[in-house]
């Protein structure tokens, strides 16, 4: 058992997979069958051998307080779909039994929990800072970064002069190129920004609007960093969290009671990006939570979605990204959703985010009464209906595609739903739901 005496459901374990194959291969070995000498204890740790394809099985074990996961097998995802597969055999109650945890596993566990131990103590030593040198690197860094801004500019310049017509000439080379010198300049967010103005050409009918738009932007973001030293200590603190600059996390932690809404994972050949947002039943903020996965391996931050979990964040300034500091609880149900609001409020609500980041993309919001609704033949997006203010919010094209919809169709039953998901200038993402009879999360991505 848990800390709070409850298994996990298999929802809330499939939730933690990172991607679907992993889903479907954990499924699989979510059974008694491939297992053996398989346990569990009062502190939350899981453990057994799972037989593979080798003469020897797998050693899996699991923090579930974390959770924080251990297998002698190679994959390279985390966690792998042994862990996968036996939280869903240790979810079904039956199996595994309470026991003790064999030699192997106990390891694991106590050389983690010591350094969790150790990290809490107030006699934990902390290595000084060399001031003088961190400030040295970060003036270093920044010097670089204008110079970088400033050959953008010109570059920006350039398109403009010669007509959008010759960034479609112009092919993905010139953009690739452009965002190398500004990874060169130590600007990564400035590199993200590039490469995203290359795939524009090819994305259809519209594109010029399009690539204005996202070129304005980033002129605007240039010139905020140029012109950093004039703006306000949170917009400034923004601008170098967009263009790449190391950012800390600044306290005091805040301790809540906070619902995992939702999950989920983007990837490019270099990196895995994993975006977890939370929200606070006390403080009613909300987070989100960031983790990098690089070389293809899956970040290693992952939260039961549909659960809360009684834990400290500490914010970024001027983001709504947090850090995950120290969890006191396994997670738990919740009592409720968050307080939904309407369309018109969604829309506000990021509108006033702007101000503060006018390079934002999406806010998160729970949305309270609305009716997904499916294209009819003069339209061409999916669209959330508000049914008190009988107005609709549009659901992203890139969200459209999903069959995820189909199963929110199917969640509402034509009747009014709670939903969260992201609201931005492209219209509404929605990442989770509540039917209206159970009122229990279901993760819509």
């Amino acid at each position: 058992m848990t800390q709070q005496g409850v298994r996990w459901t298999s929802e809330q374990v499939l939730a933690l997979a990172p991607d679907e194959a992993s889903r479907k291969a954990g499924s699989r070995l979510g059974t008694a069958g491939p297992w053996s000498e398989s346990g569990c204890d009062d502190a939350g740790a899981v453990w057994g051998l799972c037989k593979g394809s080798g003469s020897k099985p797998y050693r899996t074990v699991i923090d579930t307080s974390g959770p924080g996961y251990k297998c002698s097998c190679p994959s390279r995802k985390f966690p792998c779909k042994h862990a996968i597969g036996l939280l869903l055999l240790w979810s079904t109650d039956e199996q595994p039994m309470p026991g003790k945890a064999p030699d192997w596993a106990e390891r694991w566990l106590k050389g983690r929990r010591s350094r969790k131990s150790d990290q809490s103590s107030p006699d934990h030593e902390i290595k000084p800072v060399d001031e003088h040198a961190a400030r040295r690197r970060a003036e270093k860094r920044a010097d670089r970064i204008t110079t970088g801004a400033t050959e953008l500019e010109q570059r920006l310049a350039d398109l403009l002069s010669g007509g959008l017509a010759a960034a479609e000439r112009a092919g993905y080379g010139l953009w690739e190129e452009t965002a190398a010198r500004m990874v060169d300049a130590q600007a990564p967010g400035l590199a993200a920004r590039v490469r995203e103005l290359g795939t524009i050409p090819s994305a259809g009918p519209g594109w010029p609007t399009r690539l204005l738009e996202e070129c304005a932007l980033l002129h605007l973001l240039d010139r905020a960093w140029l012109g950093r030293e004039g703006l306000p200590d949170a917009l400034a603190a923004t601008v170098r969290s967009r263009v790449g600059a190391p950012m800390a996390p600044q306290g005091p932690a805040i301790r809540d009671t906070w619902q995992i809404l939702a999950q989920y994972d983007t990837a490019d050949a270099k990196l895995t990006t994993r975006r977890i947002w939370l929200y606070g039943e006390k403080s009613g903020r909300s987070a989100l939570i960031l983790d990098f996965g690089a070389a293809g391996r899956a970040p290693e931050i992952a939260l039961p979605v549909g659960q809360t979990v009684d834990a400290d964040l500490t914010p970024y300034r001027g983001q709504l990204r947090a850090a995950l500091g120290e969890r006191y609880t396994t997670p738990s149900e919740p009592d409720a959703p968050p307080p939904g609001v309407t369309a018109t409020e969604a829309v506000e609500r990021y509108g006033r985010a702007l101000l503060n980041d006018p390079w934002l993309d999406a806010y998160p919001v729970t949305l309270a009464g609305v009716i997904p609704t499916p294209p009819n033949s003069n339209e061409t997006n999916w669209q959330l209906t508000d049914t008190k203010e009988e107005l609709a919010l549009p659901i992203t094209q890139n969200a459209a595609a999903r069959p995820a919809l189909w199963k929110l169709m199917a969640l509402s039953e034509g009747a009014p739903t709670t939903i969260f998901g992201e609201c931005g200038h492209r219209g509404f993402t929605p990442l989770a739901a509540w039917p209206e009879d159970t009122k229990k999360l279901v993760p819509l991505t």
